[in-house]
């Protein structure tokens, strides 16, 4: 945990805190620059549409099916060496990339056998990860330091592949040069962490053990309302999936203005993120996470029925403004909700819901505007959300009268 004499609400007075941040830009820059390059590589070599789409799935996969064992992993056994080593072999896999592509020993399957060396690594990283976060800060900072956090995922999400574009000009062994030394920067700094993390008692993995997060989530109903909210919400809320289709038979732009509107939700999540990062959220925390869902389902209607380009922008830019918001206060409130040795199962099966949401509600868009036509299938979507908002409110008063983020301890009998 943080020194006992660092009590100021300052963030960069915390200078752990401080060094995570740099290892998660860091990261976060490089694994979206790392993208475009294998993107436009593979593409480069085959010609085939059908491998961009086995990009996605040697990603989503290991994201999925490791899920539940990283999180295990992540309670078991030290969380900053867990993330030391497993962004050690993504760097090495990305450097192995960059020297194979120099010495022109490249092809698609080499290039999707490292990118799924990186996939496993990443998602056995990912739960010990978000988990770290609350023993770097004291809990009533942890939701600017969250925000702070985001605007770092944010950033790389905007910038990192135009930089990654111009990069490759060089030639891809350049961007692959440059991401695997952004990881090694990362290992550095995580490496130099002030975390302690306490002793974990040791437990054979079992379903039991492996199964405990969806367990204790079950128990604990303003985490089940929290996380069902979110898989539901971005369920029918995924309208950006069908931005082409809006850029170019209705508000009848070009490729200029299908990327400004690609852009806007980043925009949007990115200055939030930094208003929130300087603020504290200390009442109605409840009602805020449900009125800024809201806000998204509001904001996805508006786009739906728009047919101006600017009014579109400024949709998906609220859009993204909005989940922002949302997305700090339930991220919050199920770490402070959970406790430390449970931490790192429920961030597996958080992350499942997510990948999983996302994934099918981009496919849900899909079918929904080949049966209904874009504009109602991104309007019944908008729609649903507010319809889920609802029925959330109610089945979860405890949530909707939730004051603050941090509540009393949790009751951790139910795990084994």
């Amino acid at each position: 945990m943080p020194p006992p004499s660092v009590n100021s609400d300052s963030l960069l007075q915390h200078r752990s805190f401080v060094a995570f941040w740099i290892a998660r830009a860091s990261s976060s820059f490089g694994f979206q620059m790392l993208t475009i390059a294998v993107s436009w590589q593979i593409y480069s070599l085959t010609g085939r549409a059908f491998d961009l789409g086995l990009i996605g799935l040697v990603q989503f996969f290991p994201s999925v099916a490791l899920a539940l064992v990283a999180g295990h992993v992540a309670d078991q056994f030290d969380r900053r060496r867990v993330v030391v080593l497993a962004q050690f072999i993504e760097g090495l896999a990305i450097f192995a990339l960059a020297a194979l592509t120099l010495t022109q020993h490249v092809n698609e399957i080499v290039v999707l056998g490292l990118l799924f060396v990186i996939s496993v690594a990443k998602a056995m990283e990912g739960p010990s990860l978000l988990s770290m976060l609350p023993a770097l800060v004291p809990p009533k900072i942890l939701p600017r330091a969250m925000a702070a956090n985001s605007v770092a995922g944010q950033a790389a999400g905007m910038v990192g592949p135009a930089i990654g574009g111009l990069l490759y000009i060089a030639g891809a062994q350049v961007v692959y040069a440059i991401c695997g030394l952004l990881y090694f920067i990362s290992v550095l700094m995580v490496s130099r962490l002030r975390y302690e993390q306490a002793p974990p008692r040791r437990v054979p993995a079992t379903f039991k053990t492996l199964f405990a997060g969806i367990s204790f989530i079950r128990n604990r109903p303003d985490v089940l309302g929290v996380i069902s909210l979110d898989l539901f919400a971005v369920l029918l809320g995924g309208a950006t999936a069908l931005l082409p289709i809006f850029a170019h038979d209705i508000l009848h732009t070009g490729p200029w203005g299908l990327g400004i509107l690609r852009g806007a939700p980043a925009v949007g999540a990115l200055l939030v993120g930094f208003w929130l990062s300087r603020r504290a959220l200390s009442r109605n925390v409840g009602m805020i996470m449900f009125a800024a869902v809201a806000g998204f389902g509001v904001a996805t209607i508006i786009f739906a029925l728009s047919n101006m380009l600017w009014l579109s922008i400024l949709a998906l830019f609220a859009l993204g403004g909005f989940d922002m918001i949302s997305m700090v206060i339930r991220g919050s409130l199920v770490q402070l909700d959970t406790p430390d040795d449970m931490r790192g199962r429920v961030s597996a099966v958080n992350s499942i819901f997510i990948n999983t949401s996302n994934q099918l509600g981009e496919f849900e868009s899909g079918m929904l505007a080949a049966w209904l036509g874009a504009v109602p299938a991104a309007a019944v979507g908008g729609i649903g959300t507010l319809v889920v908002v609802a029925l959330w409110m109610k089945m979860f008063p405890g949530l909707r009268r939730r004051q603050r983020l941090e509540n009393d301890p949790p009751n951790t009998e139910i795990v084994a």
